[in-house]
């Protein structure tokens, strides 16, 4: 026969039990513990309790007991659950995770949960081991062994931050229309066509367009943007070699900017870049032409973060080239529609990153001076 459990909140008790309930917490288990609690207190009998509340009458028993045994501070939690025993010990987990960090077998490209499992079986003398196990020991641990990240480290060298310097001294110069700073980089795009018409969305129907696509090669686009202007211009290309360059630099100089004194690019370090591009692709005195007013400053190797147009394209992609577009003219239409709308809305890249900041950030990777050099007085 139950014993029977007698609740008498206090005040302090009763409020914070009502608090619980009241804040919408969605450990459901909880708050209705709280709820036989409350109810309790005030008189319901159990068979009531549970029809108000929705559970069985052994819980509202078990609530009340739990009330009545244990402190209040832990009268809603779970009772502890024993748990099996673990299958490895610790020195068996370091081995699973050290096989899980190491090359896989040859002809295989990467470790599973079975070639983890097969693999710790035969060096132990465990006779099973299930994929499970290892998934979890591993989850433990915060291993992927399938997962992984490519990733570069750039040589912080006196020519890497010389070129990272000079270029936050362009982006944080006052803008002058006599010497412009454009930031030019280039962006491969694939054209895709569509296998069936689309069909276009309906009221309670969404867009439908075929899985299957045509590809219809590849486009080049040349992207230019004003570093203190809202300004950008994007020319679509079929190749993307020395004498494409060489014209979007004459496009700067005639077309762009026929009025500036000298314009400073701002570019990678791609083999097309180059002043010779110029003269494989002009005559020499129309390179020369175009060469002095132009001013090239490059962003170091592996930092093309650096160049703000980055920022421009993926914004770009994002707006306009997530979808299918099947040929250069219709590409070309579309991208001269979003340039426009873009330069007409004056959008422009809030650059953030000075040299103050990269020294205060970066300032440990800078090259130590080889000299110590007094300043004359």
């Amino acid at each position: 026969m139950h014993l029977k459990y007698i609740v008498e909140l206090t005040e302090v008790e009763r409020e914070s039990l009502q608090v619980f309930v009241d804040s919408g917490s969605k450990l459901a288990r909880k708050v209705k513990r709280a709820q036989i609690l409350l109810a309790a207190d005030l008189g319901y009998q159990d068979k009531d309790i549970a029809t108000l509340v929705g559970v069985g009458t052994s819980t509202v028993y078990r609530a009340k007991k739990r009330f009545v045994e244990r402190p209040f501070e832990v009268v809603l939690d779970d009772e502890p659950r024993p748990g099996g025993t673990r299958k490895l010990n610790g020195k068996e987990e370091a081995l699973l995770v050290a096989t899980a960090c190491s090359k896989p077998p040859e002809g295989r490209a990467r470790w599973t949960m079975q070639l983890l499992a097969d693999a710790f079986v035969s060096m132990t003398d465990h006779t099973s081991l299930s994929d499970e196990t290892v998934r979890r020991r591993l989850r433990e641990k915060r291993i992927k062994p399938w997962q992984k990240k490519m990733w570069c480290i750039p040589n912080v060298d006196a020519e890497y931050v010389a070129r990272m310097e000079d270029v936050l001294d362009l982006y944080a110069e006052a803008p002058t229309a006599d010497e412009p700073v454009v930031c030019f980089d280039e962006s491969p795009v694939q054209l895709i066509g569509e296998a069936r018409c689309p069909i276009a969305a309906a009221p309670g129907r969404p867009a439908r367009f075929d899985y299957e696509y045509r590809r219809n090669g590849t486009s080049n686009l040349f992207v230019f943007l004003d570093a203190h202007r809202p300004w950008r211009h994007v020319k679509v290309t079929e190749h993307r070699e020395s004498a494409d360059f060489a014209e979007c630099m004459r496009d700067l100089v005639d077309v762009h900017y026929p009025d500036a004194k000298r314009i400073r690019v701002v570019l990678d370090n791609l083999s097309s870049h180059t002043k010779a591009a110029l003269y494989r692709t002009f005559p020499a005195d129309e390179a020369r032409r175009i060469l002095r007013r132009i001013e090239f400053h490059f962003v170091p190797k592996h930092a093309s973060w650096l160049n703000m147009v980055e920022i421009e394209i993926g914004v770009m992609k994002k707006q306009c080239l997530q979808r299918r577009i099947g040929d250069r003219e219709t590409l070309s239409r579309e991208l001269d529609a979003w340039k426009h709308a873009r330069n007409q809305d004056g959008a422009q890249i809030e650059w953030l990153f000075t040299v103050d900041k990269a020294r205060q950030k970066m300032g440990r990777a800078y090259p130590e001076p080889a000299r110590t050099h007094r300043v004359a007085a």
